[in-house]
């Protein structure tokens, strides 16, 4: 059997790479609560697989964005164990005025590009789509490699227009996975909201 080959699972379609894929996805956003640094070599892994997934699925945008992931992790693995004062470890914050802007115009651009690339030189059917949740997706990750926040507020948003683009793509472990995911990114805003809240009163103005 190859990893491609077609399987059910209680009564799910998917394939063996899907199936890995989604394991592997769940333990990275598992230990990024915990803010556990070995979540980066899960997202790598998860990565290079789902951009295979996607590219089966005709989710250019998605498959393309896998790769930045996997360089965005390596940086991030880095941030975590030396992003912080005097190179220590990085603390959870929070966005100021001028980073939400920022976010929101990154966001904006990167649609703005991906919506015209993917309209003019790929076959996929959802390209505004795919182009805004690839641009969140981008988002999300830069800031969770900052130890912001706010990731998780972008995580929930895109998680929850991914599920319906997931099954609309027939891609029904996966929407299941992102389900999950919604799941998760709650926890870990309030897990993180927790830690941001600890640190601010122990640690002298």
């Amino acid at each position: 059997m190859s990893i491609d080959t077609p399987l059910s699972l209680f009564g799910l379609s998917t394939t063996p790479l899907e199936l890995v894929s989604f394991l592997l996805a769940v333990i990275t956003v598992w230990l990024n609560i915990r803010q556990n640094h070995w979540a980066w070599l899960f997202s790598i892994l998860s990565s290079l697989l789902y951009a295979a997934v996607f590219v089966d699925a005709r989710l250019y945008g998605d498959s393309g964005l896998q790769f930045v992931f996997v360089a965005v992790s390596v940086w991030g693995w880095y941030q975590w164990l030396r992003g912080g004062q005097q190179h220590q470890p990085l603390p959870v914050s929070r966005l100021d005025r001028a980073g939400w802007m920022w976010m929101l115009v990154a966001w904006g651009a990167g649609f703005a590009l991906l919506s015209w690339f993917l309209r003019r030189y790929t076959d996929t059917d959802v390209p505004h789509m795919d182009a805004f949740l690839t641009a969140g997706s981008l988002v999300g990750q830069l800031l969770l490699s900052r130890k912001k926040i706010e990731n998780w507020l972008v995580w929930i948003l895109v998680d929850v227009l991914y599920v319906g683009l997931y099954l609309y793509k027939h891609l029904t472990l996966t929407a299941i996975l992102y389900g999950l995911f919604v799941i998760m990114a709650t926890a870990g805003w309030r897990s993180w909201r927790y830690a941001e809240k600890q640190g601010r009163e122990t640690v002298p103005a």
